[in-house]
């Protein structure tokens, strides 16, 4: 059965207020986090903020890059590795993105020289989250088939990043977004054991960091930071950032933790996700895609979804016109599956 058209248009949206909402302090330490957090977002005032020359409602890379592989789906008429590689070099190309990447912009500039796609990605040690903040519409396309989930996310993934964690990453937060839109009460520990086999089918230690997050969900946001943090992380390595840093392992988990702090409430989980500091824009992303995934576009708040905009372009409505598209280009495909003859 596929979910309704609100789950999709409340994924996509809720990942690009996510990220606007996160993308006022990405970097900031946790206690400007916080305060932000607890004086403006809670005390109403979210629709003040600014970075730079942009206005709160810009939206930046994560849901950028979302949004393009949403495009390359509709007009491919399914998942198509190349067209969605093309779309990224171009984006960088014609100067478009905002908030670029480092590992990612390498990658659009090897495509852009005619490098593969499949040989493009940064190789390891660089291991940052480009290629998990853009990974929810995965969930959308392929809800139904779990092969086809991980395949299709670490494909996109690994476009931009050759680490295999990165392209787990990615998986874990393609299959939350799909297993967020399942009816019925959402048991913590099943969703993370779930995504920790999917996960861990393409590298394992991800996998069993997702089997470590079961326990620390149960922990205060003040104390799970600290392990989360650390996740995937040698003894000695030494973290210039405070927070959450782009690391992939980390954001990716302390996405989840936000979200399943408070799966029935899209609010709470973006504002958990934001007050830790660090790499906000993109693990208030993750957690607005798949908590919009799981309660709707009907939980996104309305007044700060009209403000979307990508330099002016792409707001509410051209956004949810095109998961839309998405939704109906799904249905349509599984109609067809149960007209069609058995072999």
């Amino acid at each position: 059965m596929v979910p309704p058209e609100d789950r999709f248009a409340g994924c996509l949206i809720g990942q690009c207020l996510g990220d606007a909402l996160g993308f006022i302090v990405e970097g900031h330490p946790p206690r400007a986090c916080r305060a932000y957090v607890d004086t403006v977002l809670k005390g109403g005032r979210a629709h003040e903020g600014r970075r730079g020359p942009f206005a709160f409602g810009q939206y930046s890379d994560d849901s950028q890059l979302a949004r393009e592989m949403m495009q390359s789906y509709t007009a491919r008429g399914g998942f198509d590795a190349a067209d969605y590689a093309a779309r990224i070099a171009a984006i960088f190309a014609e100067e478009r993105i905002v908030g670029r990447g480092l590992a990612t912009e390498q990658a659009a500039r090897r495509l852009a020289a005619g490098v593969p796609w499949h040989e493009a990605g940064t190789p390891p040690p660089s291991a940052g989250n480009g290629s998990a903040m853009r990974a929810g519409p995965v969930g959308l396309m392929f809800f139904d088939d779990a092969a086809a989930l991980i395949g299709a996310a670490r494909d996109q993934g690994r476009i931009t990043h050759a680490d295999l964690r990165c392209s787990a990453g990615a998986v874990a937060i393609a299959g939350a977004v799909a297993l967020a839109m399942e009816e019925g009460p959402l048991d913590p520990a099943r969703f993370l054991g779930q995504l920790a086999e999917w996960a861990g089918s393409v590298e394992d230690s991800v996998g069993r960091s997702l089997v470590d997050l079961a326990g620390w969900v149960r922990l205060p946001p003040d104390e799970a930071v600290t392990v989360i943090a650390r996740a995937g992380l040698a003894p000695d390595f030494r973290d210039v950032w405070e927070g959450i840093s782009p690391f992939v392992v980390g954001s990716v988990l302390w996405s989840l933790y936000a979200f399943l702090r408070t799966p029935g409430d899209y609010w709470e989980a973006v504002c958990t996700a934001i007050a830790v500091g660090g790499d906000v824009d993109t693990t208030a992303a993750m957690t607005g895609a798949i908590a919009g995934a799981r309660n709707g576009l009907g939980a996104v708040p309305g007044d700060l979804a009209a403000r979307l905009n990508d330099r002016g372009t792409w707001g509410e409505d051209e956004l949810a016109a095109l998961a839309g598209e998405v939704w109906r280009l799904k249905t349509g495909a599984r109609a067809q599956e149960r007209s069609s003859p058995s072999c």
